[in-house]
């Protein structure tokens, strides 16, 4: 049976209540089941779809997903009727007795998680790495040893906003822009949930930031610890490895932050080097995906915000043909097609923010048009392109009004150009 603290055994005489059932909530069952523990899965799309105070009353705990913000009704029914309530990532922490690297940002955060646990590998260190890269940290405790390996944890906003348990050694912020001000409200509470990884750092941790970290902080008037290492790309130019995928913005940034927490760590920057020139991104980070008679075609799905839009339009001298839109988060739409408008020939939009994108494009005299689907999009974007164009989809917006996420979305950017490019 897998070793629960104590804290927890006494609260699960009874079923423990788990709020979601996808990659977190099922986690968090799998890990109670093997302690011995009966849980109750409450989901919207579930068997069971409802919870109130009858619901919270028959549970002395409730474990809930990174879908649940806090202002959700039956995370407030549960805390009114006085249920402790853990995020799956404070849950995960109390099982995970091992060392914890976090890794946060509005853009980066998954690739530089990957990039560290590689490194660590290669430098002969057992790590791993999970969190909202696809592996959440309840699942680990029962795959690895905790004593002998390192959690390099991807953590979203959504996982930090609440965190009372999860205590990294050391924290990672590549950037801070606007995103997910549909459920923080504004950027300073978005700022803040962030923040909470660096509240909740071991003393004597290490806390590495990219320079838009640093600016948002002076901005809001929070104070950052005094061993806090700026990583700037100024620093870093100079040292990125010829021929990584870390030569050019935007990944210079993970670069500067992977490279300023290595030599904080005393480890051989000759290991950090030599893994970052053989690691590969994953899949629907830009990339060129298809080519046909000077037009390109490329596949950046994952850029799901305003602020990776402009990093990858900015890597193009070529007309682009911009692919955008999808799920509104929350920000200044106006405002972003202000910045994006003078970057592009001309915006090929999708998703339920198409129809307000494609007013404000108009009224910037930019050409424009919506399309019911994705693949529509991708074929009138290459029909008559003149060579060189690009091609590319960068999204940013969340993909979940039209795909299952942005994976999904990607997939079906790549069969639509591949078909073109076979033509």
């Amino acid at each position: 049976m897998t070793d629960f603290p104590e804290s927890l055994r006494r609260r699960l005489a009874r079923p423990a209540a788990v709020l979601g059932g996808a990659i977190s909530g099922a986690a968090v069952v799998e890990a109670l089941a093997a302690g011995g523990f009966a849980s109750v899965v409450y989901d919207e799309k579930g068997e069971n779809r409802d919870f109130g105070p009858e619901e919270a009353a028959r549970h002395d705990l409730l474990v809930y997903s990174p879908g649940f913000p806090q202002a959700h009704p039956w995370l407030l029914a549960a805390r009114r009727a006085g249920l402790p309530c853990l995020s799956e990532l404070d849950f995960g922490a109390l099982l995970w007795t091992g060392p914890a690297v976090a890794v946060t940002g509005t853009n980066g955060k998954t690739t530089l998680t990957e990039l560290l646990a590689f490194a660590f590998k290669r430098a002969s260190l057992d790590a791993v790495a999970c969190g909202n890269v696809g592996l959440p940290l309840t699942s680990l405790h029962r795959t690895v040893s905790s004593g002998s390996f390192l959690a390099v944890v991807e953590v979203s906003s959504f996982q930090s906003e609440d965190l009372r348990h999860f205590a990294p050694e050391a924290v990672l912020w590549t950037n801070f822009d606007e995103d997910h001000l549909d459920r923080h409200g504004d950027l300073e509470t978005y700022f803040r949930a962030k923040f909470k990884l660096v509240e909740r750092m071991m003393p004597g941790g290490i806390l590495v930031v990219g320079e838009s970290v640093a600016e948002h902080a002076r901005r809001f008037g929070i104070e950052l610890p005094e061993s806090v290492v700026v990583a700037t790309r100024a620093e870093a130019a100079s040292s990125v490895p010829s021929g990584s995928a870390f030569d050019s913005w935007p990944q210079l940034e993970n670069w500067a932050v992977a490279r300023a927490y290595w030599r904080a760590r005393g480890l051989p920057l000759r290991v950090l080097e030599e893994s970052a020139r053989i690691f590969r991104l994953a899949p629907h980070r830009l990339r060129k995906v298809a080519e046909t008679g000077g037009v390109e075609f490329w596949n950046d799905s994952k850029g799901t915000n305003f602020h990776a839009v402009l990093a990858a339009l900015a890597q193009f001298s070529v007309p682009v043909r911009w692919i955008g839109g999808g799920k509104w988060k929350g920000g200044d739409l106006r405002r972003f097609c202000e910045h994006v408008s003078p970057l592009i020939d001309s915006a090929w939009l999708i998703g339920e923010t198409a129809p307000e994108l494609h007013r404000h494009f108009s009224a910037l005299g930019r050409a424009s048009r919506c399309f019911p689907s994705l693949q529509d999009a991708v074929v009138a974007a290459a029909k008559d392109a003149p060579a060189p164009t690009a091609v590319l989809l960068s999204p940013g917006f969340a993909s979940f009004d039209m795909f299952r996420g942005y994976a999904e979305r990607g997939v079906v950017f790549e069969r639509a150009a591949g078909a073109l490019a076979r033509r």
